[in-house]
């Protein structure tokens, strides 16, 4: 009897044994999609990982139902990864195979590919004197005539040799002949029944077919750029990992392209991450003009039929040389990568947060590259402490690229003391006289400018002016955004929506104040101050649709509008050339988070949002507002001095014991009954105490402790630098084991969050 070793999407540990029926032995191999029993009605998509002769002792094996398709539908390289990451995560393999399969390769049905109506010419009008006939006989059919000698002209066989065709003849789509000759569906049928065309279906793409790659769209790097390329080249002959901290607008992206060149004329795949969606838009027109239909665009966004098609097309034997995504586009199969590049390699979106598994996408690349052979460059202008850290140890390669593109000028930066102004009641709203001139000046002169503020929403609260009563969400423990476009007050953490109140209901006053700016009473405070600008907003609200990102970026690029007003999604990597001003509404709110990374996630902001002024032609201005100039941090990124900011924050985590010092793992609980999941959390910061002693902090509650009607308890473990850590999971794992099986605490929700953000 042969049994299979299988990985279901379910959140359970472990593979699942099942037995091969002899009919299906052929077919059941490792990678092969197949259909099982699970529990009583159940059915899942799973995936063989292993073949074998041993039977599972104990258990009744149950028979494997189906295998959909032929083909395997991950590489042994994939599968590695994919035990890593459940490994290091402490998630379970099933939950990364359920993260990684586009939906319709988890379905029993599975992928189809997409057809469309082809004609062709029926094999008996194939010669010219059929050909002489068939147009005397639609002699006087008009529509039928015109729709014939088009479709002719459009495959070539008007042109083609008596009982010739060959090679040269064209195909086409049905909708194309109807376009091209104006017909309509009734004189195409009719010929298709007069037996002069055929129909038939053929597969095509959803993907990119964006023409053949044309090389001279490739700039030619500057003296800077050469040796920033050059450094990077020798830097991968000694090292698998280099960073590349090229300052804003300092051309890295041409860099990248060359690398990715000299790549595939290797003989090799790359693999470019991006941190958002939003960026594949600039990006992948960019990429498209160079590398045309090797170039294969993946994230989120697409579709299933088009996630599932690009896994398919990654799989066959001509796969994409390029690969554009997001997080999730390092999941992908590939078979020959050599290079991975992570853009903007600081940014917290390439850590999955929920659900499970809460993998961080750079440390995933590194993995990916490290099991397939390939070189990983991370580029960024403001590098994330750890890996500047691992920089600096000779971990990775470090190269440095300390100026713009073509000598352009870094921004000014014009600090503005908003405490001060407020005391002498200076401020309109939120914005400074300074940053308001300056506003109007760019709008006037034909120029942009760039607001940052981030919080979405109109107001981040509503309050009662006469007893202070705030309106909370009943699920969370949240105040409610008020969103004025939509008329509702929204919880930002379950995503409820709420009637806005016309009374208090606390004293039954009518004094309900919005408190606080949101980018939407932004939008609203700048046409009110600036009527004649062109205003637009970029944030999670207006870019739910489809194309949204697109023509938001579209419209400010091609200065349709001139003033955009965002949250942090405007400072990543967008690249406008005629922004000469950006105004950081208000920096404190970024350097007070309570969170040891608030200074590090401060300047990081900061320095990204202000670098989208001034990258071409005359420099630009950031006019950056705070309550605390004299802070050093405003300092730092006021001088650009990334390594200023680094001694500073790195004595600090030294003497706290934060990253890259030690490794953090949190770990939460939930449950709807509070009494109940502190008594959970208690047990289980017991246990690990005993085991990790004084490396356990808790449990606490978080700022948020309840989320979706489910109260959260959290503990904290700082592990030091050279601890055993597949030691220190396997006693995590334990202790979770320990807690849920205790009869009082099943229910309980427990979930680790490794190298949390």
């Amino acid at each position: 009897m042969t049994f299979a070793d299988i990985i279901l999407p379910v959140p359970l540990d472990g593979l699942f044994t099942y037995s091969v029926p002899p009919a299906m032995a052929g077919a059941v191999r490792f990678g092969v999609r197949v259909v099982v029993p699970f529990g009583p009605k159940t059915r899942h998509v799973g995936i063989v990982v292993r073949t074998h002769t041993d039977a599972p002792e104990g258990i009744t094996v149950r028979d494997i139902a189906g295998v959909p398709d032929g083909g395997p539908i991950i590489t042994e390289t994939q599968y590695r990864l994919w035990q890593w990451i459940a490994d290091y995560y402490m998630a379970p393999v099933g939950e990364v195979y359920k993260a990684a399969l586009p939906a319709l390769l988890k379905a029993e049905d599975g992928y189809r590919p997409r057809t469309e109506l082809y004609v062709r010419l029926a094999p008996p009008f194939r010669s010219r004197r059929a050909l002489h006939a068939a147009l005397s006989m639609l002699a006087r059919a008009d529509r039928q005539r015109a729709a014939f000698e088009c479709y002719l002209s459009l495959s070539h066989w008007d042109a083609a040799a008596d009982d010739a065709p060959s090679e040269t003849i064209a195909e086409v789509s049905r909708d194309e002949l109807m376009n091209a000759s104006h017909a309509n569906l009734a004189a195409v049928k009719a010929l298709e029944t007069r037996g002069m065309l055929e129909l038939y279906r053929r597969e095509v793409t959803r993907l990119n077919t964006g023409g053949q790659p044309d090389y001279s769209m490739i700039k030619q790097l500057d003296e800077a750029q050469r040796q920033a390329y050059d450094a990077v080249a020798a830097s991968f002959r000694k090292k698998n990992v280099t960073l590349l901290h090229g300052v804003t607008s300092s051309g890295k992206t041409e860099i990248y392209i060359h690398l990715i060149r000299q790549a595939i004329d290797s003989g090799r795949q790359a693999l470019y991450l991006l941190p958002e969606i939003a960026l594949t838009v600039q990006m992948m027109e960019r990429l498209r003009r160079v590398f045309g239909s090797r170039l294969g665009i993946y994230h989120s966004r697409y579709s299933d039929a088009e996630r599932a098609e690009m896994w398919r097309k990654q799989l066959s034997p001509q796969p994409f040389d390029v690969i554009l995504g997001a997080r999730s586009a390092v999941l992908l199969p590939f078979s020959r990568l050599g290079l991975v590049i992570v853009d903007e390699e600081h940014e917290q979106s390439y850590k999955q947060q929920d659900p499970a598994p809460r993998y961080h996408a750079r440390s995933a690349a590194i993995m990916l590259a490290r099991m397939c052979g390939a070189k990983v460059l991370l580029g960024t202008a403001t590098p994330a402490v750890e890996t500047y850290h691992n920089a600096m140890t000779g971990k990775y390669g470090l190269v440095e690229l300390a100026t713009r593109f073509r000598g352009i000028e870094l921004p000014e930066f014009q600090v503005v003391d908003t405490k001060d102004l407020r005391h002498r009641k200076m401020m309109s709203g939120p914005f400074s006289p300074p940053l308001l001139a300056k506003m109007r000046q760019a709008v006037e002169s034909g120029r942009q400018a760039i607001i940052f503020q981030n919080r979405r929403g109109f107001a981040p609260m509503v309050e009662c002016a006469k007893c202070g009563w705030v309106p909370r969400c009943k699920h969370c423990d949240v105040s409610l955004t008020l969103h004025r476009s939509m008329n509702q007050l929204t919880c930002h953490y379950c995503g409820t929506a709420y009637d806005v109140p016309a009374v208090c209901p606390a004293c039954g006053s009518h004094e309900l104040r919005a408190r606080g700016y949101g980018t939407e009473k932004i939008e609203d405070r700048v046409r009110d101050l600036l009527p004649e600008a062109r205003v637009a907003r970029m944030d999670l609200d207006t870019t739910r649709t489809n194309g949204a990102y697109s023509r938001i970026i579209d419209d400010f690029a091609a200065g349709r509008t001139n003033v955009l007003i965002g949250t942090q999604m405007i400072g990543k990597g967008l690249d406008f050339g005629r922004v000469s001003v950006v105004g950081i509404l208000n920096a404190d709110s970024m350097m007070n988070y309570p969170d040891f990374r608030a200074h590090e996630q401060a300047f990081t902001m900061m320095a990204q949002v202000g670098g989208r002024a001034g990258r071409r032609g005359e420099r630009g201005l950031v006019v950056l507002q705070t309550g605390d100039p004299q802070s050093p941090l405003i300092g730092q990124v006021v001088r650009g001095d990334y390594k200023a900011f680094f001694r500073d924050v790195m004595a600090e985590r030294r003497a706290f014991g934060y990253p890259p010092f030690t490794h953090l793992v949190y770990v939460y609980l939930k449950h709807r009954d509070d009494e109940v999941v502190g008594h959970a959390a208690a047990d289980m910061g017991a246990l690990l105490r005993r085991w990790f002693g004084t490396r356990v902090l808790g449990p606490d509650r978080p700022a948020v402790a309840r989320v979706k009607a489910l109260s959260i308890r959290k503990i904290v473990l700082k592990l030091e630098s050279g601890i055993d850590m597949p030691k220190a999971r396997q006693y995590l794992l334990l202790a979770r084991k320990q807690t849920c099986d205790d009869a009082r605490y099943r229910s309980v929700m427990v979930y680790f969050d490794v190298d949390p953000l």
